[in-house]
């Protein structure tokens, strides 16, 4: 039987600590957190998180703004495409535009809530707001109008 010791200066084992320890940190601040990302708080900064039931649904549009109805016209489960088309692609640009980021969700399966607005100014048709909703967080969402013809727009009320 044959043992064989190896012996390390402290300078290479503090190094490759400090290393494996950086490296860690590195990784840890990369991984992108579901948890927390940008509703808006007091001092007026967006906030998406803690949106997981009716009423906090509502209170989301509500701090944008809009009133809706008590209850969802739809809820639906729905599967973020692995790859975006033309129109997906668009879409996406408008989540851009309000801060959000549909692309962190490929394949990832979302629920869609949309509500009838009943305070849209100046629009006597019918409009909906849509919140795309991951683990309690908004992750995109609309304001649009019923008919094939008419609008969409992020969250904010337009001027």
């Amino acid at each position: 039987m044959f043992i064989r010791t190896v012996r390390m200066a402290k300078i290479r084992t503090v190094a490759m600590l400090m290393l494996s320890v950086t490296l860690i940190a590195v990784l840890v601040a990369l991984i992108p957190s579901y948890a927390a990302t940008t509703v808006f708080a007091s001092d007026g900064s967006k906030v998406y998180t803690g949106v997981k039931s009716n009423q906090d649904r509502i209170e989301f549009l509500r701090r944008f703004g809009w009133e809706v109805n008590a209850e969802p016209n739809e809820t639906v489960n729905v599967t973020v495409p692995e790859e975006f088309d033309q129109i997906f692609n668009g879409y996406n640009e408008l989540q851009r535009a309000q801060g959000l980021d549909l692309g962190r969700y490929r394949k990832k399966t979302v629920t869609r809530y949309t509500y009838t607005v009943t305070n849209y100014p100046d629009y006597e048709g019918t409009v909906l707001a849509t919140l795309l909703v991951y683990r309690g967080k908004v992750i995109g969402g609309d304001i649009c109008s019923a008919e094939a013809t008419g609008f969409i727009h992020g969250f904010a009320k337009s001027s």
